[in-house]
Parts: C-alpha cells; structure tokens; sequence
C-alpha cells in the first residue's frame, strides 16, 4: 500500500508514478555537492547508468545533467557534428521533427527520412539513404511518444556499421530507457539520450546521455569550439570521470536531491536483471494492446513489431474527440493524455504503462486503467449518440 497522499493515477508516456522510496529519497537534508557522502552517491549512481545501459566499455561515459531530455539533444548537436556536416534524421513523429530542429540550430544540414503516421523506415531506405551521402552522424527515437511508435534500433545500428561505420549512431531514447530492450556496447551504439522522469522512474529534471568512446573522440578533436557552454562535453567530461572515481569535482550544481532519488530507482530496477525488466514490458503491453483491440481502437501504429511496449497510441471511434474521453477517465481517477502529432491530435489519445506501474502488480494500476476505459468510452458514445 502505498503511503502517498491519494490522487489520479498518472498513466501518460511521462512523467509517470513513482516508487514510494524513490519519493522518500527526495527528501534527503541539505549537503553539498562536493561533500563525501554526496560524491559518492552521484558517483554510485554514474555506475548504476552504465548497468542501466548495459554496457561495461570503460570508453563509454554516462553524463547525468541538470536538465529535460531536450538538453540531450543540445549535448549531441553542439558537440558531436559541426556546422555544415550532414545528419540523418529518422522521422517518426513529433520528436524526429524537434531534434531536427534541435540539429539545425546548431548548423548542421539535416536530411530527413520520414515515415508515415505509424510507421517506421525500412531498413532498405535507410541503406539508400546512407548510400547517396556521407553522414556525421543518423539520429532515431527509439519510441516516438507521439505515435507509439517503435524503432529498430539495433536493425539500424547494425546496417549503418556495415553501410557507413563512421556515421554516428544517436538515439533519442527518453521514452524507451528502461522498458525496452537496449545493448549500448553490443549494439555498438554512439549516444542514447534519455531522461528521469519516464520508465526510469524519477521525477523529472536530470538529463541522462550514455556515450560511446568514439562519441567522447569525436567531441574532443572537433574542428571548432562546442556550440554551447552548459551543453559541452569538453566541460563535463571531467566533471562525470571525478564523480564516478569518488572524486569532488564542479562545474555547475548538481541537484543533489534528484540524484539520491535516480540512486534508488537505479538501485531498484539494477537489482534485477534487465532482460526481466523487459520482459514485464512486453507482457503487460501484450496484454493492454489485446484489450485496447477487444473495445474495437486501433493503434496508431498497427505492425506489432512496431509498437512500443511502454505505451499505447489508440485512435478514438469515429465521431469522439479527447475532450470528449479523457474527462471520464479522470473521473474514474485515470489520467491519459490527448494526441500530440499535429496533423492528427484530435483523433487519438496515449495511454504509459511503464515503471513501477507495470513491475508492482499489487497497484492495479494498469487493469484500473483498462475499465476505466471502457467505462469512459461508453459514457463519451452514449453522450454523443453514437
């Protein structure tokens, strides 16, 4: 039973619930920064990213920041590409439209490979693609929240070492870190940006960036200064190796209560192995996405290998609109959240079943969420007539 005060459960694509001590650890006194106790928190938690992560390549380095998984963005585009080098962008909602903008900002000449509304590109297009022009680096959101949509991510990895081995592999994963399958060394992947407040299970405020040792090259033998100052590996790079090696160390604040709050969650979901982790992902997805086809909504993504499985995007019957839906489900104490994608936002809502939510079963959390739909979906039909 969970000692929180009551309130809606929140099953959006994030933020999500909380564990009860992950909350708790937020609530750690005053210290500093750089004393003993703190360092060697944050330094605890730099190694948990990397079993996170799955990777053991002493090359590789987490960077954990102050800051949205938007910051992660600002980390790969005013560090790992220059102005005026070419960036590959796979497009599958939403945010493969903002970290293009976010590419742009800083002067890179970005291509974009874009897939219709739930669906994803084919390996065959993107080995044209990497096959016309040399890119600096291919960017993919491994789960687009705008769609549900679920990329292949080791496929793409896999293709591009063999196509283009000098491209840069950048994954956008701040939906999927933590409840779908990731091999960072074994995939030989360059960057998965992520962030806390998603299947990770944290509130949100740290920006999370694994990095491959020829990511780490590539930033620190660039022909020209980093785009930015807060965002520049060069700054953190040190700060991340004292921390980790239990050594003080400042550049900006860390803030300290956040990261005894991912420290617990870390600690938590590492306990365990990770393919554990992603098997009750799957599992319960499984069972959401037949539940979701049995009240007769589609998916905006309709290839189950396609589909991500730390939520749902699910088209609305003909004739309903979110406002028409999801007041009924706060109602019934559920919270999901309206369509993003702009060119079909008012057809669709986005149901997150990920984090604690789905590894404790005692909350009921997620079979609350299933007849609260069916009870607001019938209400909404009946209201309308339909």
């Amino acid at each position: 039973m969970s000692a929180q005060a009551p309130h809606n459960t929140l099953l959006i694509p994030g933020p999500i619930e909380f564990d009860d001590a992950v909350l708790q650890s937020m609530a750690h006194y005053a210290e500093s920064h750089v004393a003993p106790g703190f360092v060697k928190v944050f330094g605890e938690t730099l190694t948990l990213t990397r079993k996170l992560f799955q990777s053991t390549d002493p090359s590789a380095q987490p960077f954990i920041i102050s800051g949205s998984g938007t910051l992660g963005w600002d980390l790969v585009a005013s560090n790992l590409i220059e102005r005026g080098e070419n960036a590959l962008v796979l497009n599958t909602g939403y945010f493969g439209d903002s970290f293009e903008q976010c590419l742009s900002t800083y002067g890179a000449q970005v291509t974009q490979l874009r897939a219709p509304i739930g669906e994803r590109p084919s390996l065959e297009q993107i080995e044209q693609a990497l096959k016309e022009k040399t890119y600096k680096l291919i960017t993919l959101t491994h789960v687009d929240t705008s769609t549900g949509v679920l990329n292949d991510v080791k496929g793409v990895a896999q293709l591009v070492r063999r196509v283009s081995p000098e491209t840069l592999v950048i994954v956008d994963g701040v939906c999927s870190v933590g409840s779908e399958e990731i091999a960072f060394d074994e995939w030989d992947l360059d960057a998965v940006v992520t962030a806390s407040q998603k299947a990770i299970g944290c509130p949100p405020g740290l920006s999370i960036v694994m990095t491959s040792g020829r990511a780490i090259q590539r930033a620190t033998t660039r022909q020209t200064p980093p785009g930015s100052y807060y965002a520049s590996i060069a700054n953190w790079l040190p700060i991340m190796r004292n921390y980790e090696n239990n050594k003080p160390s400042y550049f900006a604040t860390p803030p300290t209560q956040l990261i005894h709050a991912l420290h617990t969650t870390l600690s938590q979901i590492t306990a365990r192995p990770m393919a554990e982790r992603f098997a009750i992902h799957t599992q319960v997805s499984d069972s959401v996405k037949a539940a979701v086809a049995q009240l007769g909504l589609k998916q905006l993504a309709p290839n189950p290998d396609a589909q991500a499985h730390g939520m749902t995007a699910m088209y609305l019957p003909e004739g309903l609109t979110p406002p028409d839906v999801l007041p009924g489900l706060l109602k019934r104490g559920v919270i999901f959240a309206a369509g993003l994608h702009k060119e079909i936002a008012t057809r669709y809502i986005r149901f997150g079943h990920m984090g604690v939510s789905v590894t404790d079963a005692n909350r009921g959390d997620i079979d609350k969420a299933l007849s609260a739909l069916k009870e607001a979906l019938a209400e909404a039909k009946q209201a309308k007539g339909l």
